[in-house]
């Protein structure tokens, strides 16, 4: 095992017991301590890190992944659709002017189904100047995590400590603390310990929180396509029999100044044929599937496929517990909104606790979890809801269904109050928002 620690302030710890000094390595069969113990260093636990590092908080993060690993371009080959307002968390973060030049705007979203020439046209500039969203390949985003849990920075007198490649093989929560004990015997005691650990999270297991959880019988196909036209920062979602299929546009790179994102969902018995295809032979049923509109669409690099699957966990909190991301719930990639429900998620915890901390109150407490729960229940239930009901409508061949969906496109394109408040449910600015989704400091 090895340790990254970054101090973001020189601040004494002695206060929390044998608070490992920084700089030096963790040994096997040590202790640290700290406010809270983070499960997983994805996209989402380790952006929770930072956001609690950077209000006065020790943040330890445990992942079973080495940095290199998660950072190396062949981990993951999808790309993600950041809202407006996961925009204005990153940014709260420090994190945005570290993306920036990889993030590429979407002016427009345009939806449509199958062939139907009825669609539904978003248009950013009828709710405002700023882009709807941007799209950034994720291997850029755990980049700019990394790198700047590499850098120390003195905000707030907080810290972070990432603990990689690691594992968690037991949490014991009593009533005063936590403490997750390591493979290598390392014991991590905090006051809260958070599940960022994925869909199939061993944390959410362990406690005993069930789940409501089943399989789409689909798979998300993803890879990056050259095309000879300009996409004009234009999103398209097509819906089609199998599911839905989505070219998002991307910045440009010198040797592919034309390039997007494709997230094509398709029946997971025919997907591994797809799969199998040669370069030309897959780039055609793309191109079949999604049109001409940007001339021929070639792959570049590798493919990836994801299974996909719903999950809601019945809980997000328990004794000392809570629950982030994919850990507490997992959606359909149909509207790109699952990245955005877990920074959500960041700040809205974060937000619950570093307001208890700045008030001297315990943030393992079962009332600062319980305002985390109820504040994150409506919005995942909603959107969860909403995605399967897109999914399920928009697979059905049959020829009434069919017609009333595309009717329902063009007089939605038709009607601009309803338009917009769409839009702005779309760029995450609708509802209860944390400060940090406001674009306020946490």
């Amino acid at each position: 095992m090895t340790a990254n620690v970054v101090a973001m302030s020189e601040r004494n710890s002695s206060d929390k017991g044998d608070t490992h000094a920084t700089g030096d390595p963790i040994a096997p069969g040590g202790r640290i301590a700290g406010d809270a113990v983070i499960v997983g260093g994805g996209l989402v636990g380790l952006s929770l890190g930072h956001a609690l590092a950077r209000s006065g908080l020790d943040a330890i993060v445990v992942d079973r992944e080495a940095p290199a690993t998660r950072t190396d371009a062949g981990y993951d080959g999808r790309s993600s659709a950041i809202a407006y307002g996961s925009r204005c968390v990153l940014a709260g973060l420090g994190l945005w002017e570290h993306l920036a030049e990889h993030a590429c705007p979407i002016l427009d979203i345009r939806v449509s189904d199958g062939q139907s020439k009825l669609f539904l046209h978003y248009d950013h500039r009828q709710v405002g100047d700023e882009p709807l969203g941007h799209i950034i390949e994720n291997t850029a985003i755990r980049r700019a995590l990394s790198q700047q849990t590499g850098a120390a920075r003195g905000l707030d007198g907080g810290r972070l400590v990432h603990i990689a490649p690691a594992e968690v093989r037991g949490l014991e929560r009593r009533s005063g603390r936590v403490e997750a004990v390591l493979a290598d015997g390392c014991r991590i005691s905090a006051s809260l310990a958070i599940a960022a650990d994925g869909r199939q999270s061993p944390i959410r297991v362990g406690a005993g929180i069930g789940a409501t959880e089943w399989a789409y019988q689909q798979t998300g196909i993803v890879c990056t396509v050259a095309h000879d036209r300009p996409h004009r920062n234009v999103a398209h979602e097509r819906f089609l029999p199998a599911g839905p299929f989505a070219l998002l546009p991307m910045t440009r790179l010198a040797d592919h100044p034309q390039r997007s994102s494709i997230v094509w969902t398709e029946r997971a018995a025919l997907a591994p044929a797809m799969m199998k295809l040669d370069d030309a032979a897959f780039s055609a049923e793309m191109t079949r599937r999604f049109g001409d509109y940007l001339g021929p669409l070639r792959v570049i690099g590798r493919r990836w496929a994801y299974p996909l699957a719903l999950l809601h966990a019945e809980r997000y909190v328990a004794a000392r517990l809570a629950l982030v991301g994919d850990a507490a719930h997992a959606i359909h990639p149909i509207a790109g909104q699952g990245l955005n429900l877990g920074l959500r998620d960041v700040a809205a915890l974060a937000e619950v606790i570093v307001d208890a901390h700045r008030l001297g109150l315990d943030i393992g407490n079962a009332l600062v979890l319980e305002r985390y729960e109820r504040w994150r229940r409506f919005d995942s239930t909603a959107l969860i809801a909403v995605t399967d009901a897109l999914n399920r409508l928009f697979s059905t061949g049959a020829a009434p269904v069919r017609l009333a969906r595309d009717l329902g496109l063009a007089v939605v394109d038709r009607l601009p109050p309803l338009k917009r408040l769409l839009m702005r449910h779309a760029m995450g600015v609708v509802g209860d928002l944390p400060r940090l989704v406001r674009g306020e400091r946490l």
